[in-house]
């Protein structure tokens, strides 16, 4: 039986719905993460902390996320998606109430893991519920949309969550996370539908299907987007140190930086995404990872320039390098097997984290600071960054090639 042209509408509605119920998750629990970077000179200053110390406290989170991830991939096929999801989110809002009620660094950095170990299985848990829910041809589109929540911190959270730090105390930043990821939790118990899984019928079952997922196709596609992560997170987590400390970009300017990158992203995430359904995936990726070599290198190497200049750098920055994201998940989303789904954006999600993670502990290691305070060895982390790039190219051109992508 057809469906009818307001059948089509009631569908496209619905799944508009639940794009953007789960983009609101992205936002809460992507804020978390990265509202830690532009605290980063406080927690500096505050917790007298070295920058190896710093990038534990950014690790912390990416390394839990990547172990937890791992070994939860075993149990993500046995459970209904909507309650998978809700579970992980009342882990992560507890977690981030863990940071508000910190003292020192040491309780901060447990609370971090506690917080890392439920927000990334939660972001493992949105992206599976886009690919269920978002038919392939409308994919990338949805993928735009729910990545640009990235954006949405950047333009709308982060200058909120330092306004509040400002204001009062950083603790309070996180007590506004744990409140508007609550409003958030109560929008998906009411509108996401249950999305039932066929479950393992048992645990021996389960760990064949979990091996199954480590063919050689499935790591091509778990090294693509973990070559992303690592390369651009040896760069995020210094940026507001190095701005502060090295160009003299003032302290009270950082939320105008993440104002300015994050509605640059906004608008290219959009475009990105609807580029990505009309040209093809790998075509829009291979452009988008080529052409941010540029604003990298510029970012790290940036030298004591003006802060308008600063913020054309950054801008640019924040926009392809996030932006390369949308069309590198919609090639992974289409090179698994439904069945198979929970379990790969389970373990994708993990790698990516781990790689987000060592990242930032390689970065800590290499960045060093002079008498004065100033950073160095940022511009040997922006070759990295390039060179991850490089390698995810060659990547996405060899999955290309075995499914055919545009």
């Amino acid at each position: 039986m057809e469906k009818t042209e307001s059948d089509i509408k009631a569908v496209l509605r619905k799944e508009k719905i639940y794009v953007l119920i789960l983009a609101a998750i992205q936002i809460a629990h992507i804020l978390d993460f990265v509202i830690m970077m532009p605290l980063g000179p406080r927690f500096m200053r505050v917790f007298n902390i070295s920058p190896v110390e710093f990038s534990s406290l950014v690790s912390s989170y990416t390394f839990s996320a990547g172990i937890v991830g791992f070994f939860g991939a075993l149990y993500a096929d046995h459970f209904d998606r909507k309650k998978f999801l809700l579970f992980n989110f009342t882990g992560f809002i507890a977690g981030t109430y863990m940071c508000a009620i910190s003292t020192n660094f040491t309780s901060l950095l447990v609370a971090r893991i506690i917080a890392g170990a439920f927000g990334g299985v939660l972001n493992a848990c949105v992206l599976s519920l886009v690919a269920e829910l978002i038919p392939f041809q409308r994919r990338g589109n949805a993928m735009g949309v729910v990545m640009s929540s990235f954006s949405v911190s950047s333009v709308v959270g982060i200058p909120i969550g330092l306004y509040i730090a400002n204001s009062f105390d950083w603790h309070y930043t996180f007590y506004f996370i744990c409140i508007l990821s609550s409003l958030f939790w109560i929008m998906s118990l009411i509108l996401l539908p249950s999305v039932k899984v066929n479950r393992p019928k048992s645990f021996m079952e389960n760990l064949r299907k979990f091996r199954a997922v480590f063919k050689r196709d499935y790591i091509e596609a778990f090294c693509l987007t973990s070559s992303l992560a690592f390369g651009i997170f040896n760069v995020i987590p210094f940026i507001a140190p190095y701005l502060v400390r090295n160009v003299g970009f003032k302290e009270s300017n950082l939320p105008l930086m993440y104002l300015c990158g994050g509605i640059g992203t906004i608008i290219t995430a959009r475009i990105v995404g609807k580029l990505t359904d009309k040209i093809g995936s790998f075509t829009v990726f291979r452009f988008l990872a080529l052409i941010s070599i540029l604003p990298i290198l510029a970012l790290t190497n940036l030298p004591q320039i003006a802060t308008w200049a600063v913020l054309i750098v950054t801008t640019l920055f924040t926009m392809f390098a996030s932006a390369r994201f949308i069309p590198a998940l919609t090639m992974v989303s289409g090179v698994v097997k439904p069945e198979e789904r929970g379990t790969f954006m389970s373990l994708e999600n993990a790698g990516r984290q781990f790689a987000s993670g060592l990242a930032s502990q390689t970065a800590g290691v290499i960045i060093g600071s002079t008498a004065s305070g100033a950073l160095t060895g940022y511009n040997i982390v922006g070759v990295i960054c390039v060179t991850s790039s490089v390698i995810a190219i060659l990547i996405a051109s060899h999955i290309r090639k075995k499914y055919n992508f545009r």
